[in-house]
């Protein structure tokens, strides 16, 4: 219904007050702030007595932010209507108009904005693996609904000014190819950084290792790059266009943030490998760092060169405890095979000489 038919509809209440233009425009907004002081009421009243009886909380949330923007808009309307009833001049009357209608879309784009924002923290609090909105993607969905809204919410403004928007289309799509051209790896990275988001190969606090062999703790994850932390307390940024396109280890990832190590020692032939197996159990088992499940274990490998090699594995619960635990192990190890005088074989190299020179050999050599 436009402006016109509420009028023609309003006509049997506002007919008693005569010619008046200001009287029946002032007659118009006071009925206005009736009615959305009616709505209001109605809403606060009843229809979120209703829905706070339901088991979703998006619905509350809704009727809440719903109050304002329509308390104003049947506001703006009735204004709108009171201008169609003075005699302004033609300029002024489509000033106000355009202004009154600014004032609704601003109006509608914020709540439309907060309805998102709230339907999207929803979403995000599943935490189903599958789900393409979760909190680590949230801010990056948040800011291209604004986006989208505001775009909207601009074209809607100039509409209501009477402003053709089409040169300005055409010529924001000039320029947008030509940024596209001039900033391609940023957008690269800007685009790999939407996939690293949504996909989650790693999350903040990860320990990852990438194919050039860099490794460290990821400290952020942006639109642009990953920070890294290493373990020499350096900061690294890589793009994330670099990460997108290269292998990530990710050393937490899996069913849990449990690492394993293992320390390989090898023991002489002839050495009791039952009290060897016994020995590197209780070095695993004793210490604090290393997880009870999975419990360490140790493994007979392989029939060296010059000795028996075995390998203590164990869980850590942490992969920045990996080397700081192999240290103790290894100490540990050490010190028990030389209590136990278990021997660990190391290169050995005997020389025989076949015969010393003679006496007349060196004389000649000496000419």
């Amino acid at each position: 219904m436009d402006l016109k038919g509420l009028l023609d509809y309003l006509q049997p209440v506002i007919g008693f007050l005569g010619e008046n233009p200001y009287m029946k425009a002032l007659v118009v907004f006071v009925l206005s702030l009736a009615i959305a002081n009616l709505l209001a009421i109605l809403i606060s009243k009843v229809f979120l007595s209703i829905a706070k009886r339901t088991n979703n909380s998006l619905d509350n949330k809704i009727i809440e932010l719903l109050h304002r923007p329509l308390f104003w808009t049947v506001v703006t309307l009735g204004a709108l209507l009171a201008l169609h009833l003075l005699t302004l001049t033609p300029g002024l009357d489509k000033v106000l108009s355009s202004l009154l209608a600014t004032i609704l879309v601003i109006l509608w784009s914020q709540f439309i904005i907060q309805i998102l924002r709230v339907a999207l923290r929803k979403l995000s609090q599943r935490n189903k693996t599958n789900s393409l909105i979760r909190k680590q993607t949230l801010p990056l969905f948040e800011n291209l609904m604004f986006l989208l809204v505001l775009a909207l919410a601009v074209y809607l403004v100039f509409t209501a000014w009477g402003i053709d928007m089409t040169a300005w289309m055409a010529s924001a799509g000039i320029v947008g190819i030509a940024i596209g051209f001039a900033a391609k790896d940023t957008l690269s990275n800007l685009f790999s950084g939407v996939f690293i988001m949504a996909d989650t190969p790693y999350k903040i606090g990860d320990y990852i290792v990438l194919e050039s062999g860099q490794r460290g703790k990821v400290t952020n994850i942006g639109i642009r790059s990953t920070r890294l932390l290493t373990r020499e307390d350096v900061e690294i940024t890589i793009p994330n266009a670099i990460i997108g396109n290269t292998s990530i280890t990710n050393e937490s990832g899996g069913p849990h943030e449990k690492f394993r190590t293992g320390v390989k020692v090898s023991v002489a032939y002839g050495s009791d490998i039952d009290k060897v197996r016994q020995i590197l159990m209780e070095i695993g088992e004793s210490q604090p760092d290393v997880c009870d499940d999975p419990e360490p274990r140790v493994r007979f490998r392989n029939f060296g060169a010059s000795g028996l090699d075995f390998e203590l594995l164990c869980w850590v619960y942490q992969p920045e405890l990996r080397g700081r635990v192999l240290d103790v192990l290894n100490s540990n190890v050490y010190k028990a095979f030389n209590k136990e005088n278990i021997e660990i074989p190391f290169a050995k190299r005997d020389i025989y000489i076949k015969e010393m020179p003679n006496q007349t050999s060196k004389n000649s050599l000496d000419k």
